[in-house]
C-alpha cells in the first residue's frame, strides 16, 4: 500500500480508546506468540482476543501487542484482532515492533491501535523527533523504551524539547543482544527516570511481589508479558499485579 493512501486510512480509521492510568499503579499486558528467550512453541492464534479480552477484565489499563514478524512471529493481523476484542472494554491496544518509519505508525493507527513503541537507541534524535511528532498527530501514546542510563537521557531531552503529551518512558530489563532478563537493571535505573512522565518497567515481571517492587522503587506502570501469555488464568494474574502495585 502506498504511504499516501495508508496514511489517508489512519487519519480516517475510528479514534482509538484512550489510554487512562491509575495515580498509583497499572499493567500493560501484553501478547505475543512467541519469545525468543524463552524458547518454546509457538501460541495458538485463534485465542489471541480471548486472551486480550481477559486481560482487560483483569483490570489491565492497555495491551501491548507483538506484531514482529521473524522473532515473534507476530503480524498486524494479531494487532487488529485484539483491537477490535478491546474496543468494547475501551481499553487501547499499543503496536510493539522495530519501529524506524512513520509508515509503522500509519499502519498501527489503521489497525486501530492507540499507541505505539518507540525504541530509543534504534533511532536518532532527529527520527525521534519526527516519530513523536506523526504519533502525535495520530493520537497515539507513545512508549519510548530505554536499555540503560544513555537511553533515558536520551528521553529526558525529548521531553524536555517536545513537551510530555502521550509519552510514557519505559526501562526494559531484557538485553537487546543476549536477550537475558536482569531484573535488577529496573531498580538501578530507577533513580535515573524521569519524574515528568509516568515510567513502565518492562520484562521480569512475573508475580504480584515483583509488580509490588517496581511499583516502590517509583515505575507507574508493568510492562508484563512472558508470565501472563504462560499463565493458565491471566485474568486473575493481571487482577493480581494491579491490587499488588497499588497497594505498595
Amino acid at each position: 500500500m502506498s504511504y499516501e493512501t495508508l496514511a489517508l486510512r489512519a487519519r480516517q480509521t475510528a479514534k482509538a480508546p484512550a489510554l487512562r492510568l491509575h495515580e498509583r499503579f497499572d499493567v500493560i499486558a501484553e501478547i505475543k506468540l512467541r519469545s525468543p528467550a524463552a524458547g518454546g512453541p509457538a501460541r495458538a492464534i485463534d485465542d489471541l482476543p480471548a486472551r486480550a479480552t481477559a486481560y482487560a477484565a483483569g483490570g489491565a489499563a492497555a495491551v501491548s501487542v507483538l506484531t514482529e514478524p521473524s522473532r515473534f512471529d507476530g503480524a498486524i493481523v494479531h494487532l487488529v484482532n485484539a483491537a477490535r476484542a478491546l474496543d468494547v472494554h475501551r481499553l487501547p491496544a499499543m503496536r510493539k515492533d522495530f519501529i524506524v518509519d512513520p509508515y509503522q505508525l500509519f499502519e498501527a493507527r489503521a489497525a486501530g491501535a492507540g499507541g505505539a513503541l518507540l525504541i530509543l537507541r534504534l533511532l536518532t534524535r532527529a527520527e525521534l523527533e519526527s516519530l513523536v511528532t506523526v504519533g502525535r498527530s495520530l493520537d497515539l501514546f507513545l512508549l519510548l523504551e530505554a536499555f540503560d542510563e544513555e537511553d533515558l537521557d536520551m528521553a529526558g531531552k525529548l521531553i524536555a524539547a517536545l513537551g510530555t503529551q502521550g509519552l510514557l518512558v519505559g526501562v526494559n530489563s531484557r538485553d537487546l543482544a543476549t536477550l537475558q532478563v536482569r531484573p535488577e537493571r529496573l531498580f538501578e535505573l530507577a533513580p535515573k527516570l524521569p519524574t515528568t512522565v509516568p515510567c513502565v518497567a518492562e520484562s521480569g515481571i512475573g508475580s504480584a511481589e515483583d509488580a509490588r517492587a517496581v511499583a516502590r522503587a517509583g515505575y507507574r506502570i508493568g510492562l508484563v508479558g512472558t508470565a501472563l501469555m504462560e499463565s493458565t488464568n491471566p485474568q486473575e494474574l493481571v487482577r493480581e499485579m494491579v491490587a499488588a502495585g497499588r497497594a505498595s
